[in-house]
């Protein structure tokens, strides 16, 4: 896959392609669930998904999520994103911005975290134990020989009585009677997995989109503030952080509208993280210009902003 490149002369015409497409406007802010993308076989409680309901189909409280030979991702909070592997279950515990749970049943699971705040409260379940998400990262998750694994992040993983916190670059395996306890995992393993090469592919199309979303808002306007915003180009939710840039895991930027009006002679866009999980450093860039008409963004905090 190439870098994301944009010279100085194709800046100005992505910006007019995409703004020539307009950002749709939905009437409420998708909520947590929301099935943003799928690739071949998934069904929602048993009903087969067809490709177009990408960005309208929900995952409700107590509904299961299929996937036969196909794969597919959920919105959970704003910047964060479940992925669910070939042959996997997964099942919606609370769909609440404050307290977000889902539960992997079957297969494997992956969890991009790159927007959390102290009022979310963020966890997957496997095989009974719960993975409480405590900071930025990436999570992999395995129902079928459980265990819970942080590539980038930290994680307090409960079962029963007992805890453990996980921090980057560790596993809990949760076997039946195996004492809770963090251990070392096999990070080259991970990168050669399915999954984590479909999530990274994922997380680098979204950035791409954010680029163009963000470039759309400004030309356009519609800014109502971060959170998920539809790009019809992309046919998918992209995330638009507050103010500023934020990485996620792989090393991908997501560029806030105010960000991105500026004229710089060229854009460079970082590329995936390097071996081990390590994010990509950030890349110089000019100081960036408010749009007049949008003024100055602050923080976000507690979840999507107000169509």
């Amino acid at each position: 896959m190439q870098g994301l490149w944009r010279t100085g002369w194709q800046v100005p015409l992505v910006m007019l392609a995409v703004a020539a497409l307009g950002v749709a406007k939905p009437t409420t802010v998708p909520a947590p669930g929301t099935i943003n993308y799928i690739e071949g076989q998934v069904a929602l409680n048993g009903q087969a998904l067809p490709v177009n309901s990408a960005g309208s189909a929900l995952l409700e409280t107590n509904q299961l999520l299929d996937t036969g030979q196909g794969k597919a991702e959920l919105l959970l909070t704003p910047g964060v994103f479940f992925r669910l592997g070939d042959n996997s279950e997964v099942r919606m515990v609370s769909p609440g911005l404050a307290d977000t749970r889902v539960e992997l049943l079957k297969g494997s699971g992956m969890l991009e975290v790159t927007e959390l705040f102290k009022e979310n409260d963020l966890g997957v379940l496997v095989d009974g134990a719960n993975a409480k998400i405590n900071k930025k990262g990436l999570y992999d998750f395995n129902a079928d020989e459980p265990q819970v694994s942080v590539l980038d992040g930290q994680a307090t993983v409960y079962e029963g009585d007992a805890h453990v916190t996980l921090k980057k670059g560790h596993e809990a395996l949760l076997a039946n009677g195996q004492a809770l306890k963090s251990q070392k995992l096999n990070e080259g393993a991970v990168e050669t997995d399915p999954l984590y090469r479909w999530s990274s592919l994922r997380s680098q199309y979204e950035a791409e989109a954010n680029i163009n979303t963000a470039q759309t808002v400004v030309v356009n306007g519609g800014w109502y503030g971060p959170g998920w915003y539809w790009n019809p180009f992309w046919g998918f939710y992209s995330f638009l952080p507050g103010d500023g840039i934020l990485y996620s895991p792989f090393g991908y930027g997501f560029y806030s509208p105010g960000f991105v009006w500026r004229v710089p002679h060229h854009y460079h866009y970082p590329v995936a993280g390097v071996r081990g999980f390590r994010t990509a450093p950030p890349v110089a860039h000019t100081a960036p210009m408010m749009a007049p008409h949008m003024g100055s963004m602050g923080g976000f905090h507690g979840g999507g902003g107000h169509r």
